[in-house]
């Protein structure tokens, strides 16, 4: 990646915790972490597609302070005074000295958290980041919250690159059209069709942990292209359904990058014979 985050880890719960591992699989970042016995959440086993290991007991203060131990530093997010595994998390970081980010959205905005998460990864040196906070039941707002906030600082990762001025080269003129597509195969195809070859190669080229690049660069001209602005419904749905959750606009836009990637990759990308 551009920044110096390589992974980011939870202990899995719903809420802050999944929020923080479904950025990481987003934006191919290496996800993981540690999770009670029988990977137990409040809605049931985690799902196999999260690559955290489970603990030999099912208490979740173990897996709390073990996911603490493994990173660098932990970001805990609440909407007001810390509780139950959140208080822990707090307390148990500054015992055993590990850096943490403590936000209280009840006094911080989305976008001047994302800011001082940035601050602290440069400050600490974070390459593995912990994600701690409520979960689904006690605040169903937090998901949304610390995805937002992740991507956020994600971006403004990516603006302070010389990178990110260089690529609006990359970046082709939009043209109007009325038929937009319907399934991930008609996008692909599109975008094949119209974006230029110096754009396809770079895509095709881009390291799979780097497709950040593409998506902050490319994120306004694939909206208007597919018809997002005009909420495609059917496209999103056909993202929805490849992906087995339902998307927002933004994460259908990745989707699709990651398959235009694939399709690129076969024919774009110059090979050295020797």
């Amino acid at each position: 990646m551009i920044n110096m985050l390589k992974k980011i880890i939870s202990g899995g719960q719903t809420g802050a915790d999944r929020a923080a591992l479904d950025v990481a699989i987003k934006f191919n970042i290496e996800h993981g972490g540690w999770i009670p016995k029988g990977r137990i959440t409040e809605q049931g086993p985690l799902p196999m597609k999260y690559q955290l290991i489970e603990m030999n007991t099912m208490d979740y203060k173990e897996r709390t302070k073990q996911n603490i131990m493994d990173s660098n530093g932990t970001l805990i997010i609440s909407r007001g005074e810390l509780t139950g595994g959140s208080r822990l998390t707090h307390n148990f970081a500054k015992l055993v000295g590990r850096p943490n980010c403590y936000i209280d959205l009840l006094n911080t905005e989305e976008f001047e958290a994302a800011i001082f998460l940035k601050s602290f990864l440069l400050e600490n040196n974070i390459q593995i980041l912990n994600v701690a906070g409520p979960r689904l039941s006690r605040h169903p707002w937090i998901y949304k919250d610390v995805k937002i906030i992740l991507e956020v600082m994600l971006y403004l990762m990516f603006l302070d690159t010389q990178k990110a001025r260089e690529l609006k080269k990359y970046v082709p003129e939009v043209f109007v059209k009325e038929d937009f597509p319907e399934t991930i195969e008609e996008a692909i195809g599109l975008l094949c069709y119209d974006l230029p070859l110096k754009t396809k190669t770079f895509i095709a080229k881009l390291e799979p942990w780097n497709i950040h690049m593409a998506y902050f660069t490319m994120m306004e001209y694939v909206r208007h292209r597919l018809g997002f602005d005009t909420e495609n419904q059917e496209l999103l749905k056909d993202c929805s359904s490849k992906t087995g959750d339902t998307c927002s606009i933004e994460d259908a836009v990745m989707e699709i990058l990651k398959h235009l990637k694939k399709e690129l990759e076969t024919n774009h990308i110059l090979r050295v014979v020797k």
